[in-house]
């Protein structure tokens, strides 16, 4: 095998002609420094035999391949922003009867009826959590639930 400065100097027009074919004569310089710098890792592995100007070209047409691909991913300036898209609806937007009736419980019932019947906890884990006995967080979901039906009350069609 040649040294590799040689196989540079020898086939680096080649590799040069294969990278601007593929992509132009802007981006083959790129695509023709990532060729030698892949071919330099793998030169001392390869085999006596190894046709050097048909492995060559093969690794130029993949490696200006890439560097095409990598060119179409990068981000490109812009001279305006885009406009920002509007806010995402909170839940509040999609029933504000419903949310205004739970703002009016008082904390510890909004807070029950929320564990127990959206968050699906037991009593017990609700007590220790808003600081009661499970007795009192029971009566605090069920009141809870009893004042929500009063302000939103449900419509049957």
């Amino acid at each position: 095998m040649p040294p590799f400065e040689e196989v540079v100097a020898e086939y680096g027009p080649v590799v040069l002609r294969v990278c601007r074919a593929v992509l132009g004569p802007s981006d083959a310089a790129d695509a023709w420094s990532e060729t030698f710098l892949s071919a330099l890792r793998a030169f001392p592995g390869l085999p006596e035999d190894t046709n050097l100007e048909a492995w060559l070209v093969t690794v130029a047409h993949r490696r200006a391949i890439d560097v095409g691909r990598a060119s179409t991913r990068a981000p490109v300036p812009a001279e305006a922003l885009p406009e920002r898209p509007t806010a995402a609806p909170g839940p509040a937007d999609y029933d504000p009867d419903l949310w205004a009736a739970l703002r009016a419980l008082p904390t510890k019932q909004r807070q029950a009826v929320a564990y127990h019947y959206l968050a699906g906890l037991p009593h017990a884990e609700i007590a220790e959590l808003l600081g009661n006995s499970p007795d009192a967080a029971r009566r605090a979901a069920a009141d809870g639930l009893k004042t929500l039906r009063k302000l939103y009350p449900k419509e049957d069609a």
